[in-house]
């Protein structure tokens, strides 16, 4: 069934119970293992609400919305197909793209394969709601090639903070402030943490809606004139705080987190 012929709500679905004591067990399942990216998952669904759906109805009514859903673009497919972009320049978002995928060894299909660990295709309902949340898991590594943020632990936790003001969720959130926290109890370091995670939120809130983008013409944008257009601000703060941080020994693999909060996912 194409997205467009599928119901807006499936009668299936349900808006989940705010739970903050199951997101916090999870959290501390996170903390104790930084590559069960599945706890993510567990996190969001646990402090998901009914302000969600609604945000994701009203964007999928709109004529942005109803034009990319005509589309029906597989995007995973297309962000993996690299051949597809060989004739965009160096300097674009697909060649920026392609650079950090095979640097990180990622795949757009491997962050589609860990969500369904979480919750099967078969027990996702098939409505539009599922196809704008798929949408919002699929992009989560373009967030990260058009922001400048890294996958180390503070990387992931200050582009959530940009993702939550640009797709509210309280499990997002949460991550963000405890992810923080964390780390500077580990650490013990005078990186201005918090300050950094606020950036984040900051340049978020400024930023065009980025997971609401049409994915093939951004891919062949000049990454400059992308950001830009995007009014994508960079995150000096970050920067200064991984240099703080690498200057006092922070930046051994136990800080790094390979795919830790992979909120976008959800």
């Amino acid at each position: 069934m194409s997205v467009i012929d599928r119901p807006l709500v499936h009668p299936e679905r349900k808006a989940t119970r705010f739970q903050p004591i199951k997101a916090w067990k999870h959290f501390r399942k996170l903390v104790a293992d930084k590559e069960d990216t599945e706890q993510v998952f567990h996190i969001i669904e646990a402090l998901n609400g009914r302000r969600n759906h609604q945000r994701a109805i009203d964007f999928i009514a709109s004529d942005k919305g109803q034009a990319l859903m005509r589309q029906n673009n597989d995007i995973p497919s297309m962000l993996d197909d690299h051949a597809r972009w060989a004739d965009c320049g160096s300097n674009t978002v697909a060649q920026h793209y392609i650079r950090f995928m095979t640097r990180e060894g990622l795949s757009a299909a491997g962050l589609v394969e860990e969500s369904l660990k979480w919750k099967p295709a078969d027990q996702r309902p098939q409505d539009q709601l599922e196809w704008y949340f798929e949408r919002l898991r699929d992009t989560h590594d373009l967030f990260h090639v058009l922001t400048g943020y890294g996958r180390d632990a503070l990387g992931e936790g200050c582009l959530l903070g940009f993702s939550y003001e640009q797709n509210p969720n309280l499990g997002v959130l949460f991550i963000c402030y405890a992810g923080n926290r964390e780390m500077r109890k580990q650490t013990g370091t005078r990186a201005p943490l918090l300050e950094a995670l606020r950036e984040g939120r900051r340049l978020g809130r400024a930023a065009e809606k980025l997971a609401q983008q049409e994915v093939e013409s951004l891919m062949r944008e000049d990454i400059d004139e992308a950001r830009r257009r995007l009014n994508i601000g960079k995150p000096e703060i970050y920067r200064q705080c991984l240099e703080i941080l690498e200057s006092e020994g922070h930046m051994a693999e136990d800080l790094m987190g390979q795919e830790m909060m992979q909120a976008k996912a959800a």
